[in-house]
């Protein structure tokens, strides 16, 4: 398992995975549809190669991606196996073992792919790589340097993935580079409409009667706006994690909003907050604050306390973030 010092981190990632027999592929809790996604490609990335995997998550695979090929054989954290003697260990952007929600895998040797600036190099082998526009993208270019062309099963994840943190292709990340790669997955058999259809157009009853909920609870102080559910209402409803994924972005598409938060309970005494941003600023900066990360406009935390205590620390900074950002914008106009 020697690598030349002057390999590139892609190439020694390829280099292993040319070399060893069995995989363990994990990534963070709370999955989202490019973890999924690229977590899903990879692992029948490893297949083509003829390697044995598994694929281990904290939670079970959310329900709009149930479709893509290896989801129904993801093990979820209560069947979550350690690592066998000669099996490597892959964690697919987790900034550390802690993000995994999955214990005792310490000690075994392990690969971390990453595409957060907030990315850490806590692994044996680190590929991070904060200029991709998404985790799919490497694991994209890490097919195409084994030179697997991807069948439809593995475009279809690929794509899933680049969708979702693209955010429908209207994120910044969104380039001419972006659009080719989704059209090279059109080409390779991924189906653009089934795709969204899965992803956008299948929510569950709970999920509308969640968003209704948080809807009664909109805040907006331009540019910031804010929605939340109470712990009863949660309840009430048997709010999921993916359930509430994506509300925040009905705040965020309220016209002079910059700046969106939603707040939800993990349970009476933890609040999950989710933050996303039109530019004006960072919030991932703001995650990292409080111990979370992710995006320049997507990103997100949990802290402990009541909601009512949570919202006020994080409403506090991210005026305070707004104001400084608004008052360097009017230093640079006024000296034009």
């Amino acid at each position: 398992m020697n690598f030349s010092p002057s390999s590139s981190p892609m190439a020694a990632v390829a280099g292993l995975f040319r070399q060893r027999p069995r995989f363990l592929l994990t990534s963070h809790a709370r999955p989202d549809g490019d973890a999924i996604g690229s977590l899903l490609a990879c692992q029948l990335l490893l297949r083509h190669l003829g390697r044995q995997t598994r694929v281990v998550l904290a939670q079970p695979v959310p329900h709009i991606y149930h479709r893509l090929t290896g989801a129904a054989s993801v093990q979820t954290l209560e069947k979550a196996p350690r690592p066998l003697p000669d099996e490597i260990a892959i964690f697919l952007e987790c900034p550390g073992f802690a993000r995994t929600h999955i214990r005792d895998w310490e000690g075994f040797y392990t690969v971390n792919i990453d595409h957060h600036a907030s990315a850490s190099a806590f692994a044996d082998l680190n590929w991070v790589d904060p200029v991709s526009p998404a985790l799919a993208v490497m694991i994209y270019q890490l097919s195409l340097a084994l030179e697997v062309v991807p069948d439809r099963e593995m475009a279809t994840c690929l794509y899933t993935g680049l969708l979702a943190d693209t955010g429908s292709f209207i994120f910044p990340n969104t380039t001419a580079a972006t659009l080719e790669m989704g059209a090279a997955l059109i080409h390779c058999g991924a189906n653009p409409h089934l795709i969204a259809e899965s992803m956008y157009l299948s929510y569950s009853e709970a999920k509308m009667r969640l968003l209704a909920a948080a809807l009664q609870h909109l805040h907006v102080v331009r540019p910031l706006a804010w929605i939340y559910v109470s712990e009863e209402e949660a309840q009430r409803l048997g709010m999921r994690d993916e359930d509430a994924e994506g509300l925040v972005n009905y705040a965020l598409g309220i016209e002079g909003i910059e700046v969106a938060a939603f707040f939800r309970p993990v349970n009476a005494d933890t609040q999950r907050i989710s933050l996303r941003s039109k530019g004006l600023i960072n919030v991932a900066e703001v995650a990292e604050n409080f111990g979370g990360g992710g995006h320049y406009h997507a990103s997100g935390f949990s802290q402990p306390g009541s909601q009512s205590e949570v919202m006020q620390r994080v409403l506090a900074q991210l005026r305070a973030c707004v104001a400084r950002k608004l008052s360097a914008k009017a230093l640079v106009a006024a000296s034009q």
